[in-house]
């Protein structure tokens, strides 16, 4: 009897929760549904519709409804008003089926207090008169912020809605590289979140200037001219950081899809990457038809969609009772046997993690092609937080890449003991370096010159920590040609600095940069080839054998040369470029044709460093050219 009691009173409470959570989704439906008509309000410029007044509409309770812009305001009000009273029902629901411990009673008390900020934020939005056409500083912090609580309280939604089961298994310590995965992710959707709610901003504030402006030139003057409103120039950085951050987020996703194997984790990672994917064609098509109101609904309405089931993702992954699958070699992860280092001892291995050697050249010809664009040196503080900038963001690629490779690097002899490997430095201090360091660069390159360059730094970072670290490296010889192009924007970046913009002669530095690190790298790749083969990584002379690659050598080595004409049929250098290009040139060729004739390790050594010294000195002709035109 007693048995069957407990049977009775289990099965009641296993009701309760079910009945709970379907509550829960529809109050997650509901909130869906008030953020887009909210986004309606906005994009219709029916903020004011109610006046100043809050929470009454117009000084009254309720309003005649003779204004169109007043009701679709005081609809807005009235949802608004209804959903808060959904998740005070929420909350005390939790409270009573569910325990204090309960992650779900715990994720129902936020929901109600996200609910609570949104309507403040509301609130002030309209004391304030911070909505139609106001363009004030305060409106461009208020809005990032309420769509970031926006995202927080969806999430808290997906958390009180998620099956007991699954969501009382949570934990959020020690997800080791899944953990940082899942926390990049999120951190990217919310920059992309902020940078959306500015860009949309400038379309509600600038309504009457970008319909007034007729041609496609006239918003691209008013986006980024030289009298740019800071509110429009901020929304052109969200379509830039957009496409960078969301390659990122879609490794991320791969990453965590594939060690983390659940069939919910990559159901649910296949609805996120695809959403994401879904976003940069909505946004491209908003873009090409001057954001009309119902394609900005339906990409804010994308963006909750894919966040909700980034969200799920999240979820799933981290239950406790889901194998944990070590993402990396025992033997590495594993602390060391403590021992007390002095201060200076830890910063040369977090400089370390950064490849100051391999990073010199790049921001050599970052540094250059800031001199370039008019023959003459900007501000001095600018070319050294550019170069800072520069060096903190191929600094924080290089840190990825230790990280992800530490099992290489272990079977590598010229690699063993770099700080991932010899565990000086953890994993997570490792990551939380990388990802400080981008911030900083970011942030450095942002305020120093431009978005432009900031951009385009981060989108070296993820070309090769992505492209070539996660996807190529491992999988194809072609790896280096086809990931080399992450060391080609080093001179983008410093060419935008100076110039906020690219035109064909700094594409023409990214061209040349490209078609010949195959001949650098793969003359390094002759010395080194049977560390390569020892960790199992398909380089050209491991796969094809070294008769091959220095075929490939001379052909990349004659490609160099090719591009490094093209400013003659640009007329863009003179006398001094000719000559010191055609004498590089010479050299590089003839070393390649050496190496053709006598593949071996003498012949390659001699090549890798001409390499060096070749890009170096192109550079240099490049500048003292440009001086003596200018």
């Amino acid at each position: 009897m007693e048995t069957d009691d407990h049977h009775a009173t289990a099965s009641q409470v296993e009701t309760k929760q079910a009945s709970f959570r379907s509550y829960a989704k529809a109050v997650l439906f509901s909130t869906v549904l008030v953020i887009v008509f909210g986004a309606f309000v906005r994009a219709s410029l029916s903020g004011d519709g109610c006046g100043v007044s809050w929470p009454s509409c117009g000084g009254v309770l309720f309003p005649d409804g003779s204004s169109t812009k007043t009701v679709i305001e005081f609809t807005h009000r009235a949802t608004s008003g209804v959903l808060l009273l959904m998740t005070i029902g929420l909350y005390f629901w939790a409270r009573n089926i569910f325990d204090k411990s309960s992650v779900v009673r715990k994720a129902s008390f936020w929901v109600l207090a996200l609910t609570i900020g949104e309507a403040l934020i509301g609130m002030l939005l309209v004391r304030y008169g911070w909505v139609v056409g106001d363009k004030s500083t305060a409106r461009a912090v208020a809005m990032p912020i309420h769509l970031v609580n926006t995202y927080a309280l969806m999430a808290a939604l997906a958390l009180a809605a998620a099956p007991r089961v699954i969501a009382e298994e949570i934990k959020f310590r020690g997800q080791g590289v899944i953990g940082w995965a899942l926390g990049l992710t999120a951190f990217g959707s919310l920059v992309m979140a902020g940078t959306g709610a500015l860009s949309a901003l400038g379309k509600t504030a600038f309504d009457a200037e970008l319909k007034a402006a007729q041609t496609l030139s006239g918003r691209i003057d008013l986006h980024i001219g030289e009298g740019a409103h800071p509110l429009l120039k901020g929304g052109v950085a969200h379509p830039l950081l957009a496409i960078s951050i969301v390659l990122l987020i879609l490794g991320a996703v791969k990453y965590v899809s594939v060690r983390r194997s659940c069939p919910e984790v990559t159901k649910w990672g296949r609805y996120t990457a695809l959403g994401f994917i879904g976003q940069l064609i909505l946004g491209a098509v908003n873009l090409l038809m001057s954001a009309p109101v119902i394609m900005q609904l339906l990409h804010l309405a994308a963006a909750v969609f894919v966040w909700v089931t980034f969200g799920i993702m999240a979820i799933h992954t981290l239950k406790v009772s889901d194998p944990l699958p070590d993402s990396k070699p025992k033997q590495i992860d594993e602390p060391a046997a403590g021992e007390k280092r002095g201060a200076m001892s830890i910063i040369g291995d977090y400089v370390a993690l950064t490849k100051p050697r391999v990073i010199s050249l790049l921001l050599f010809t970052t540094v250059l092609a800031m001199y370039l664009p008019n023959g003459a040196w900007p501000a001095w503080h600018q070319v050294l937080l550019v170069a800072i900038g520069g060096y903190l963001a191929a600094g924080s690629a290089n840190a990825f890449n230790m990280v992800l490779e530490r099992d290489l690097d272990l079977a590598m002899e010229r690699t063993a003991s770099r700080p991932t490997v010899a565990q000086r430095v953890s994993v997570k201090n490792a990551l939380i370096f990388a990802v400080l360091a981008e911030v900083a660069s970011f942030a450095i390159l942002t305020m120093a010159a431009n978005v432009l360059s900031a951009v385009l730094a981060l989108a070296g970072l993820i070309f090769y920590v992505l492209v070539y670290t996660m996807v190529l490296k491992r999988r194809t010889w072609q790896n280096i040609v086809i990931g080399g192009a992450a060391g080609a924007f080093p001179p983008l970046v410093g060419w935008a600095a100076v110039t906020n913009s690219l035109n064909p002669y700094a594409w023409m530095l990214f061209a040349l940069i490209f078609v010949w690190t195959p001949v650098h790298f793969w003359a390094l790749a002759i010395l080194i080839k049977e560390d390569y083969a020892k960790a199992g990584v398909p380089m050209l002379p491991v796969v094809k054998g070294e008769r091959s690659t220095v075929i490939q050598i001379a052909v990349y080595a004659v490609l160099t040369a090719i591009v490094s004409i093209i400013p003659l049929f640009q007329n863009a250098v003179g006398l001094t470029y000719i000559i010191g290009a055609g004498v590089l040139n010479f050299v590089l060729v003839a070393q390649s044709i050496q190496l053709v004739k006598h593949p071996d390790k003498k012949h390659a050594k001699v090549l890798f460093k001409y390499s060096m010294a070749y890009l170096a000195l192109m550079f240099i002709v490049l500048a003292v050219d440009r001086g003596l035109m200018a």
